[in-house]
């Protein structure tokens, strides 16, 4: 069950596997060093994109849903690195209260629920579902197809607390994003542990910003590695203050998507890459209606438009976008049953524990796989994907190759704390 590459272009990837594999120890110790610096996020996951000629992840998800996609083989990675992330945090925890999405849920988030209950509580918590919906007035239990039972419940906020009837948490974990905006029931709350903190959340939070920090910190392992830094990251830009409405704005992001092109357009010359390039325009926070457009060519930028227009005619809740980012497209030239496929790499605390291969049958290799009709295809775990394979030619070993993928998204991930401390409204008071 080990997606195939589809490409001739492999060999700057086997050469990065290489590389990789040559430095694991560097690598790791590099690691090391910086979390004894930075703090990582208390989960994430990270989408990561296989070229063929390049390695980059593409989306870095803070408060990760999907943890039902782990199969039973992951689950004792991710119950131990839930003990060492509470234990960091906060060693006598005894109650863990989880934070749901509002609305109504699917069956497959509610699976995530039941897997996140269970995981923490195997790690020797007490854990219930709270959740801050309006709507939610009482108790509610759902019964899933694998004989578990979920129960969400509302909570309530005490003056300087918040919980249930009759549980009282000491630590709050979100696997909410809250894109909608930070409700008061979750603001000013100083004596128990909220994870990850309001500042990670879409409101505050900005891809440019994260994709920046990664920048920085793929150019320092790509030295360590003696490689080309473009081969793990991503190029791109953001535009801000952009009214789609007037012409002015409209030819300034239609001018930072031809810089982009033109930069990636030099990549590919330089090696000899003959894909014709594209770029992703996304909104800088947050999900939005208008999903992720791809364009070719500067003068696409009218495709934009039309997204946007729609999604206005559409419904009135949409508020207007002003701040972009324009980001170098990532082909995925795996497959997986003759379906496009991208890696989810899932990480608790510092550790990898597990992860997936997101598959589409109706997307081709420059589309966004996170869609309607999108299928999930278990990690091939007959070793530990954590441990690579010293040795195997590159490209023949289905670990060294996760190994990789895990070493690209710990570094999304260090990328992540990194962009979380210099968005820290508190920072400035504890020095």
């Amino acid at each position: 069950m080990v997606p195939h590459l589809v490409t001739a272009l492999t060999g700057p990837i086997n050469e990065l596997e290489q590389r990789v594999l040559d430095s694991t120890s560097a690598i790791e110790r590099w690691f090391r060093l910086e979390w004894m610096e930075h703090t990582p996020p208390f989960y994430s996951s990270v989408d990561v994109r296989n070229a063929g000629f390049k390695l980059a992840p593409i989306d870095t998800n803070l408060f990760p849903g999907g943890w039902c996609n782990l199969t039973p083989e992951m689950l004792p990675l991710a119950v131990q690195a839930a003990m060492v992330a509470i234990e960091k945090i906060c060693p006598e925890a005894r109650n863990l209260l989880v934070i749901p999405e509002n609305g109504k849920h699917s069956h497959f988030y509610l699976s995530n629920l039941a897997q996140l209950q269970r995981i923490f509580q195997m790690a020797g918590l007490n854990v219930r579902i709270g959740s801050i919906d309006p709507a939610l007035k009482k108790s509610v239990s759902f019964d899933l197809s694998d004989g578990q039972q979920v129960t969400l419940e509302p909570a309530l906020r005490g003056k300087r607390r918040l919980g249930l009837k009759d549980f009282d948490p000491c630590t709050i974990l979100l696997n909410n994003d809250l894109s909608a905006g930070v409700p008061g029931i979750l603001e000013e709350i100083y004596e128990q542990y909220l994870l990850p903190p309001l500042h990670a959340s879409w409101p505050i939070r900005r891809k440019s910003t994260h994709f920046k920090c990664y920048e920085e910190v793929a150019k320092r392992l790509a030295k360590l590695l003696g490689v080309d830094p473009w081969l793990i990251n991503p190029l791109f830009d953001k535009c801000t203050a952009i009214d789609t409405t007037k012409s002015p704005d409209l030819d300034n992001l239609s001018s930072q998507v031809d810089t982009v092109l033109a930069r990636v357009r030099r990549k590919y010359k330089e090696y000899g890459i003959k894909e014709k390039p594209f770029v992703v325009v996304k909104t800088d926070h947050g999900t939005h209606p208008m999903g992720i457009v791809t364009l070719r060519d500067a003068k696409d930028t009218q495709d934009l438009l039309s997204r946007l227009s729609q999604q206005a005619t559409n419904t009135k809740l949409v508020a207007p976008v002003h701040n972009f980012i324009v980001q170098e497209g990532v082909l995925t030239h795996e497959r997986m049953h003759d379906s496009v496929a991208e890696p989810v790499v899932y990480m608790m605390d510092r550790y990898v524990v597990g992860g997936f291969y997101r598959v589409h049958a109706e997307r081709t290799a420059d589309e966004n796989l996170n869609a309607p009709g999108s299928s999930y295809v278990p990690l091939a775990f007959e070793h530990s994907a954590q441990l690579p394979q010293p040795g195997i030619a590159p490209g023949a070993s289905a670990p060294n190759r996760f190994y990789m993928y895990g070493v690209v998204a710990r570094l999304a991930m260090l990328a992540a704390s990194y962009e979380l401390e210099a968005t820290d409204p508190l920072a400035d008071d504890t020095n």
